[in-house]
């Protein structure tokens, strides 16, 4: 819990414009940190700003987590919905990760986003999923939803050239991170 905290500090005090509602929620979520992600064709409005809607296939895993309640409807309570979860951030020693499924710890990687289909980044935090009714690899997964080059601190389109982070590993599609702010 103290890491989590930790790390949700350090990130929102750089982070000058934003305003995030931080939550600690306990239960199952959906941990994206280490997922690609894909276009789905479709366009999404956050905060009125319209993104490239981007889907990832996240492990579904329980615990404690941190929501923005901006974006949770002020709750740690699932969305609307058979079968869903809050794709949300925790920091678990070790959860399932693709291709195989199997649980692995994280690698972090720092990368810079560039111009190009996939060579973005995505935030799929505090955003819904859908729970697949299929394990696989003893893995429960879920479909996720949420933006493309969207910044998680402020909620501004990230442009080529920022700097992000990530556990997804290199050449993972848009993969799910976070923008570094700029200095």
């Amino acid at each position: 819990m103290k890491r989590i905290i930790a790390v949700f500090v350090t990130l929102f005090s750089m982070a000058v414009h934003a305003d995030p509602n931080i939550a600690i929620c306990h239960g199952e979520y959906a941990l994206c940190a280490s997922s690609a992600t894909e276009p789905t064709g479709k366009t999404m409005v956050v905060n009125g700003k319209t993104f490239e809607e981007g889907h990832a296939v996240c492990p579904v895993i329980k615990g404690e987590s941190v929501a923005d309640f901006n974006l949770t409807n002020g709750s740690c309570a699932p969305p609307k919905g058979d079968h869903t979860v809050w794709s949300l951030f925790g920091t678990p020693s070790t959860y399932p990760q693709s291709p195989t499924w199997a649980p692995a710890p994280m690698t972090v990687r720092t990368f810079t986003t560039a111009v190009g289909a996939g060579n973005g980044m995505s935030n799929m935090w505090s955003f819904p999923c859908v729970v697949r009714p299929k394990k696989v690899n003893g893995a429960t997964l879920s479909d996720c939803f949420g933006p493309i080059n969207e910044s998680p601190w402020t909620g501004d389109h990230v442009p080529p050239g920022t700097n992000s982070g990530t556990g997804a590993p290199v050449g993972a599609s848009d993969p799910v991170g976070g923008n570094f702010p700029a200095k």
